[in-house]
Parts: C-alpha cells; structure tokens; sequence
C-alpha cells in the first residue's frame, strides 16, 4: 500500500470490542492461562505481551508504522529521541570500539562522544560535512559506526546518503542515521545503505509538542541487540505515548507537505533581507548541497537555518523582538519556533566547538509551523528590521 494508507490503517489487531480507533492499553503487565504459557512467553518460544517494559499494543503498532514508513525489518520504541540515540549505540558498541561522526550534530550527541562514551573506552573522530570522503582515512581496525544526521541540526546542511553508504558497506561498518529533520515521509536512508535510521518522534512525528519519543528501526539483527539491551535498561516509550505519536503518523504526510512548502517560501523572504545572510534551506538553490538534497529528499523539510548580521548580541535582540513565533528549544510544532542555538542547545559548548559545528554567533534556527506563512514572515520581518 501507499505511504500514506499505511500510516492510516496499520492497526493493533481489535479486541473483542471491535473498536474503529485503537484504544490505550494502560496497563503495567499481562496475564497467563497457566504456568506452561508463561514459561514459554518468557523464554520466547512463544511471542506475546509480557511487560510494558519489553512490548505493549500501542507501542507495538508505533514501530510497525515507523518500520514500514522506513523501508525496515524492525524496530524499537524509547521514551525520547536522546534515549534512542544512546540506548542504540551503547547496544553496538563495546569498550575499545570506536565511531566515526559527522561533527555538525545535536549537542546531547556530541556530549555522548565526548563526555560520556570515552569513559567506556569507546572513541571518536569527527568529519566535517562537506568532506565525507575523508572517512576514510579516519577508519581504524576499531571502527564499527558511521554516525551522521541529515539534513544537520541546527545547520540544516545536508550529507551524501549514497556515498556514506558505499563507504560503510565497503569497510563493513555498521551506518546509523539521525532522520528527525526530514522523517520518512521527505527520507528513507535505508534505500541509500543505512542499518539503521533513528528520529526523536518529539519532534515531526508528534508535531504537536505534545509528548516526547524516540525510535529506531532497520535491520532485524542489530534491533535485536538493541532489544534486548533496553529490555534490560528501561528506557521504553510509553503506552500513552506511543498511542498519540502512532496517532499523529495517519496526519505526516498533510502536515509535512504544508510545513515544507510553507519552509520554502520563508527562505526565499530570508534571501531578500538585508540583515540576514548565509540562509541554509535544503530546497534553496543557493545550498551548497543543493544537487545531493534534491537527489534523496522529497522535499526540504521544515527548518531554515540564517545568520544574523550583528553576531550574538544582535542575534538575542532579534528573539526578542519576535511577537508570533514562539522562542522555544523544540522544533516540528505546529507552531513556528525561533531558537538561537549559540546561546540555548549549542550553549554549552566552548565556542571553539561551536565553530567547529558550523554554529555562529549569529546563528538562527527557524522551525517554520502551519500558520499562515505571510505571517510568519510578517514577524520575522519585523523582528530583522528592529536589529
């Protein structure tokens, strides 16, 4: 079926009720006939429901969309983007391992690379975006992973999904991509060679700011590590969760195709204003990846990332100055979102690191929502003129 009826009628199988909707399955564990249907349930000779912990409907129906949305043969569901993201790598890795990172990434994964994993022993190199075919000579006979987001937060700059592909099946290295900005609907990095595709659901998935997530799907033999990993450590989505974000997928393509075009039309303004510069919007001729995100994406998504002239200063009295759009850490709201990431998401970093990610001074991450775009723009036009 198409992407579209898939995120719609992929359903928990009715109960006797014969419900239209699937309803919440609120409850902590499940019930056994006998002593023989538990022992076989919880050495696996026979799959069922056993603890909310390990599966449950709501958060089973989730992963199914997700998986079928991507091109998977599994997946798991965490209770947030970073949970899936650490939960995922520590599955894979042991002590000596090491991975090889795109360096323009979320700042909680950057702090997992550098604060957190060398305390395991596990290092790190990192590529800079626009030079993947450096991978290469930074693999090592300990490299096991190829990390890298696409399109890059807060930078929106996008990477070779193909070529980072070639370069992990050549080496057999295990490739994992961060999918949160563009989500199956714009992306599938599994059709390009990726093992595995991870998206906080926080952000387009939900699309509302209503709940956190994350998950992560694709190869069936790795989300069985994964699996069993967290079924030990806990970080799984809950059941309610779950239910809203399996809920918020049947509206994704609508709402991202409204985003998308809306995203566009705000880069174009941004083009034209004489306090803004270096405006990065995957869909914009100007990007310098241009070609590659036209190549693997549906369209650009919904974040357009500038610079403001003037640095942080003038970067902090632009937020100030915005009347609409809301100043927030999130993005893929229905509502626009400003951040300036130098001083919120990025601020902890030494600002060599910054730089390092391509985060200046100036830097303003838009998340272009569903309003009306003339009044997006509206605000962003005045917020830019009081600089």
């Amino acid at each position: 079926m198409h992407f579209e009826t898939e995120a719609i009628r992929t359903q928990s199988e009715r109960t006797q009720f014969q419900e239209h909707s699937t309803p919440l399955f609120l409850t902590s564990s499940y019930v056994f006939e006998d002593a023989e249907e538990m022992r076989a349930s919880f050495s696996e000779e026979k799959e069922r429901n056993i603890y909310s912990r390990f599966t449950n409907p709501n958060t089973s129906e989730f992963v199914e969309k997700m998986a079928k949305m991507e091109g998977a043969q599994a997946g798991f569901a965490f209770a947030t983007g970073m949970s899936a993201v650490f939960s995922t790598l520590a599955a894979l890795l042991n002590s000596d391992d090491h991975i090889i990172s795109a360096r323009s990434i979320f700042g909680s994964t950057h702090s997992l690379f550098t604060k957190f994993f060398p305390k395991w022993n596990i290092s790190h190199d990192y590529f800079k975006v626009d030079e993947v075919d450096k991978i290469e000579s930074l693999i090592t006979p300990k490299t096991k992973i190829i990390f890298a987001e696409t399109p890059t937060n807060p930078g929106v700059d996008v990477l070779d999904l193909e070529r980072l592909g070639e370069i992990a099946k050549k080496h057999q290295l295990i490739l994992i991509i961060d999918n949160c900005f563009a989500t199956p609907w714009l992306q599938n990095p599994i059709k390009f060679g990726a093992d595995l595709v991870i998206h906080s659901a926080t952000k387009l998935i939900d699309g509302q700011g209503r709940v956190l997530g994350g998950v992560t799907v694709g190869n069936a033999e790795l989300i069985r590590e994964i699996y069993l990993f967290s079924r030990n450590t806990g970080p799984a989505l809950s059941p309610f969760n779950a239910w809203v974000l399996s809920k918020s997928l049947e509206t994704l393509p609508v709402r991202l195709d409204k985003h998308c075009d809306n995203a566009l039309k705000v880069a174009e303004f941004l083009e034209t204003e004489p306090n803004a510069e270096n405006i990065k919007y995957p869909f914009l001729k100007s990007h310098p990846q241009y070609k590659i995100a036209k190549k693997q994406m549906k369209k650009g998504g919904n974040v357009v990332s500038f610079e403001i002239k003037g640095g942080i200063e003038a970067g902090r009295k632009f937020i100030n100055a915005i009347k609409l759009c809301s100043r927030s850490a999130n993005l893929g709201d229905t509502r626009s979102i400003v951040t300036h990431p130098a001083s919120t998401t990025h601020g902890r970093l030494s600002e060599e690191d910054r730089l390092e990610a391509g985060i200046k001074p100036g830097l303003v991450r838009v998340s272009v929502g569903l309003e009306h775009v003339d009044d997006i723009i509206a605000d962003l036009q005045q917020a830019l003129k009081l600089i």
